[in-house]
Order: C-alpha cells, then sequence, then structure tokens
C-alpha cells in the first residue's frame, strides 16, 4: 500500500505542479471513418442534385451522375487522404487557418476532379473555376458541419461530467462509506484506511480534469477503487471477477465512463438480493479494436425499469469521441446483464 493519505486530510495542499497546456483541438478529423463515410455520402447527394439540371429523363441523369462522380469521388477521396496526412501541422494553426487549408484543399482536390475528367477524354471544354469553387464551397461546408460537431462534445461532455460527479457523491453513497469505515475503525483499523484512501481517490479523480479522454487502464484503476469500496460494504454478496487483456489498457475512453455501469451493477444486481451477485469486468483486444464487457447477474429479477440514463449517457460519450467506430450495446437475458462496448485500440 502506498504512503497514507488519509492522515493528510486535512493538512494544507501542496502545491501542483504545473500541466502543459492541452493541444488545441482540430476542427475536424478526417482520420475518422465515420467522417470519410458522411464527407463521401455528403458530396454524392450534392452531385446528385446537380446532374439533375439540364436533364430531361432518367438516363440523362444516369449518365450525368456517372461523369459528374467520375470527378467528384477521386477529388474526395484525395482530400480526405489529405487533410488526414496534414492533422498534425493543422493543428498548430488557429480555427480561422484551418478554414483556409481546408478550403484550400478542397479548391485543388476540384481542379483534380477536373483534370481527371478531361484526361480521360470525358470533358472538351474544362470548367476548372466552377471546379475549383465547387471543390472549396463543399471542403467548406463539410468542415463547418465538423466544426459544429466538435464544439457540441463542450456542453456534452460538462453534463455528462456534472452527472457522473453528481451520481459519484450522491449523499447514500458517502453515509453507507463513512458508515463503514466507522464499524471498521476500532476492529481493523488497516481496512478502514484503506477505504477512506480509495473514497479519497475516487474524490480526486472526479474533480480533476481528465481531458476529453483517458486510457482504458486508468479507467480500470478507477473502477477498482469504487468496487473495493463495495466490497467493504457487501462483503461476500459481491462477487468480482476481473479479465483483462494488458494488450487493451492503451484504448481511450470518456473519462468516468466506466463508472455509471458497475454503478448500475451493483444498484441493480447486488443490492435488491440477499444473496448478492457476480460483477464481471473483461477487457480484450480483437484486432485494431478492444472489447469491453461488464457483466452482472440480476438474481432478485430486473426490478422497475428504470429511465436509462447512465447507459444513454454512456451511448452517447462513445459517439462523440469515436463515432462510428464506437459501439455500445446492452441486453438482458436468462438473469445477466450485460454491457459491450467496442472501440479503437
Amino acid at each position: 500500500m502506498k504512503d497514507t493519505q488519509i492522515l493528510s486530510t486535512f493538512q494544507e495542499w501542496a502545491p501542483e505542479p504545473a500541466v502543459p497546456a492541452a493541444p488545441p483541438a482540430p476542427l475536424f478529423n478526417a482520420c475518422q471513418v465515420g467522417v470519410a463515410l458522411r464527407a463521401v455520402l455528403f458530396v454524392e447527394l450534392v452531385v446528385a442534385v446537380a446532374a439533375l439540371f439540364g436533364t430531361s429523363n432518367f438516363f440523362d441523369w444516369l449518365i450525368r451522375l456517372s461523369l459528374y462522380t467520375g470527378g467528384a469521388l477521386p477529388a474526395t477521396v484525395i482530400w480526405l487522404v489529405v487533410a488526414c496526412a496534414a492533422r498534425r501541422p493543422l493543428l498548430r494553426l488557429p480555427p480561422q487557418g484551418q478554414y483556409v487549408v481546408a478550403i484550400g484543399l478542397g479548391a485543388l482536390a476540384g481542379l483534380y476532379g477536373c483534370g481527371l475528367l478531361v484526361l480521360s477524354g470525358l470533358l472538351e471544354t474544362p470548367p476548372w473555376l466552377a471546379s475549383a469553387a465547387s471543390g472549396a464551397l463543399l471542403a467548406g461546408s463539410g468542415v463547418g458541419a465538423l466544426a459544429l460537431r466538435e464544439r457540441g462534445k463542450t456542453p456534452a461532455a460538462t453534463t455528462a461530467r456534472l452527472a457522473e460527479l453528481q451520481s459519484r457523491i450522491r449523499p447514500h453513497f458517502l453515509f453507507n462509506t463513512l458508515n463503514s469505515a466507522i464499524a471498521l475503525v476500532r476492529a481493523e483499523p488497516a481496512r478502514a484506511e484503506a477505504l477512506l484512501e480509495d473514497l479519497s481517490d475516487l474524490f480526486r479523480h472526479a474533480l480533476a480534469d481528465q481531458g476529453e479522454s483517458v486510457t482504458l487502464a486508468q479507467e480500470i484503476a478507477l473502477a477498482r477503487h469504487y468496487l473495493e469500496i463495495e466490497q467493504v460494504r457487501f462483503g461476500e454478496r459481491l462477487r468480482l471477477d476481473w479479465a483483462l487483456d494488458p494488450a487493451a489498457d492503451t484504448a481511450r475512453l470518456p473519462p468516468l465512463l466506466l463508472q455509471p455501469l458497475l454503478e448500475n451493477a451493483v444498484r441493480h444486481g447486488v443490492e435488491p438480493s440477499a444473496e448478492g451477485a457476480q460483477i464481471r469486468i473483461s477487457t480484450r483486444r480483437r484486432g485494431s479494436n478492444v472489447v469491453i464487457k461488464v457483466t452482472n447477474t440480476v438474481p432478485a429479477g430486473p426490478g422497475a425499469q428504470g429511465h436509462g440514463v447512465a447507459l444513454n449517457n454512456v451511448r452517447d460519450r462513445l459517439r462523440l469521441l469515436h463515432d462510428v467506430e464506437g459501439q455500445f450495446r446492452h441486453v438482458l437475458k436468462d438473469g445477466v446483464f450485460q454491457v459491450r462496448i467496442e472501440v479503437p485500440a
């Protein structure tokens, strides 16, 4: 065990070392699969609408659509590849600079698409200016939409953070933890001290600024603190099973993500049952993805259906961080409730 922390609770806190400023957030991330898919679908939709002008029948529209797609699709892919490769240099620019670069790349991509059609002999009079302007307009519109999405993370993350902090320090949890510590002070002072250290670590983690994401290893460490506190309270009624893959530890998660899942497992699995319940936390790396499972038995039955706030919170935060690369599912079957999370490794 590390040096005791609870004994210094009422001492003056030492000044914390300076933390380097976090790098500026990008307006968009062209390396994400979801962003690439949306960009291709958006450009293809615009091309399909543009092909409607001057067409008299379906086949004429289909020919025009094929012609425009032959230039627009390669140009979009080139824009995504270059924007992804230049992601780090873009981070050094202010938001206005990122907009200018993205729009400039869009204009170049438009010229590239037009050049492909010229080389293939499909265009006799190449519309260079129109192609550059269209590419710049599409790039600017796409980046603007992605920037709004990135900006939407701030209130969502703040709301989620406040909700998790409130759930962690809800009165009955704090009351039960302190009661457990009081009961242990005389009989088992070492366990009482360990319990209060875990509680202190929980509060410290909840109040610290974790940024946009943390590693899975950090989330697992926090989960251990929480479950060790509940282990003192429930004793043998809380049966834990850990199956952790060290290769999965570097996966990134939104901070305080596993906590509400474990609280649900305790509240709906262990608390209502006189015999308690089993909670299993497993992590496993599968290729380029990491699978995280939180499973608990429900001996007392599902009980009254809740509002699903914690589950929706986890799902929304995963979507904001990993987009379509983050998967979240949950199921209750044969007296066992399981949450399955999949994120990039």
